[in-house]
């Protein structure tokens, strides 16, 4: 089983993913907890890469290429591995991310997106789980936690909103995705994920 997790930055998706490894692993599955951009030695090279520095470093276009090269190494060396022995993958952030922030909120790539996607990666998620959370309250999170990987926290609240209604749109047309409501505490969220597990 592959299944993914989506949101905004500060969403708590990450703490989720988390998570639900640890739930699935006690229940005795092998549990691989992958992340994008990330999740093999030269996917985190290109996380460095894309998440660090200057926030206007890179194009649309450029960070649509890195994306997509790190997924595909990750998918190479890490999912498709890990699925072939039996093991559920748990991906913090995949394909619907790029759809989003390269594909929607900055310039219109989607097709561009789509058609990278079709060529180069070609595997969904069995089910996505989309954290939504009013994106004041994310950002602040984000923001509090600190870290080095903050690029698009740095494109402020209206960017924010622009990504949470890319993610909706997405959660509309795919019966894949599975809103999940991110507000109260991290035990009341994930009840809901569980509830929503295939």
């Amino acid at each position: 089983m592959f299944l993914s997790f989506e949101g905004i930055d500060g969403s708590g998706k990450s703490t989720q993913a988390r998570r639900l490894a640890e739930h699935l692993r006690g229940q005795g599955r092998e549990v691989v907890l992958t992340r994008e951009p990330g999740g093999s030695e030269g996917a985190e090279e290109i996380r460095a890469l894309v998440l660090r520095g200057d926030p206007g470093r890179w194009s649309p276009e450029t960070e649509l290429l890195l994306f997509n090269a790190a997924r595909r190494d990750n998918l190479e060396r890490t999912i498709r591995p890990a699925l072939d022995r039996g093991a559920v993958v748990i991906c913090d952030r995949y394909a619907d991310s790029t759809r989003v922030y390269q594909g929607l909120t900055r310039h219109d790539l989607t097709a561009k997106v789509d058609a990278l996607h079709d060529l180069m990666i070609g595997r969904e998620p069995d089910a996505t789980f989309l954290i939504d959370l009013d994106p004041a309250v994310a950002l602040g999170r984000g923001i509090e936690r600190g870290g080095p990987d903050l690029r698009f926290e740095a494109f402020g609240e209206d960017f924010q909103h622009r990504v949470r209604a890319g993610f909706l749109d997405l959660a509309a047309r795919h019966d894949r995705i599975r809103r999940i409501d991110g507000t109260g505490t991290a035990d009341a969220v994930f009840a809901r994920v569980l509830d929503r597990l295939p």
